[in-house]
């Protein structure tokens, strides 16, 4: 049976060049989407399109969504805005829909963050990326403390630039990375247990993305 794997921000620019890549090695792919205008690009892609909006279901709702899939792929945010939307996607329906992964009994959960997440993200208060910064912070805190199979990916600033199947996970400095990168590591983690329990930040670098996660 192939693999069945959900994401949750089924329609963002990183999720949409993921799905073609988990389809394509024959998983079966669900992809959340808020917007059902949106159902036609995601189906293109491989993947079946599920209408839902996150922010606003509960625990045992979120439960019913994710049952059933193998993997769970967090890629949705709220997309800057306000604070207090911010912490409601950001966080707070990130930490429902790990609790809830946890219930469906889903073994593996990757969370997208960013690079400089964490504790001494340094981003100070009345900066306007701090509610951003404190809310994948906590989110990326709740799922390393959680029982999942989980990996926290850090991307860099992420560009429109073609792929280039390379990355540099061992840069201490943030830098860029292309979208497609992004996927292309998503999916390399997904198909590598050596991914899980682990925090993989990455700029774009000359090591092969397969060879990057093994390290």
């Amino acid at each position: 049976m192939s693999p069945r794997t959900l994401i949750i921000g089924g329609h963002g620019k990183v999720a949409l060049l993921l799905e073609p890549l988990l389809a394509d090695r024959g998983e079966t792919v669900t992809a959340v989407i808020r917007n059902p205008e949106h159902r036609a690009d995601v189906e293109e892609t491989g993947a079946q399109a599920v209408v839902a909006d996150v922010e606003s279901l509960d625990l045992e709702q979120l439960t019913n969504l994710l049952s059933g899939n193998d993997a769970v792929v967090w890629t949705a945010g709220a997309g800057g805005g306000s604070p207090e939307r911010t912490y409601a996607v950001d966080r707070d329906a990130a930490i429902r829909a790990m609790d809830a992964a946890q219930d469906a009994g889903v073994g593996r959960f990757v969370m997208v963050s960013y690079f400089g997440a964490g504790p001494d993200h340094g981003v100070p208060e009345d900066d306007d990326f701090f509610a951003y910064a404190e809310a994948k912070t906590q989110a990326d805190e709740h799922l390393q403390a959680s029982g999942l199979g989980w990996t926290v990916l850090r991307p860099s600033a992420l560009t429109l630039d073609p792929p280039t199947g390379r990355i540099d996970a061992s840069a201490e400095k943030a830098g860029s990375v292309p979208r497609g990168d992004v996927a292309a590591v998503i999916a390399a983690v997904l198909a590598d247990a050596s991914s899980i329990r682990r925090v993989i930040s990455f700029n774009s670098g000359d090591t092969v993305i397969a060879d990057a996660i093994r390290s």
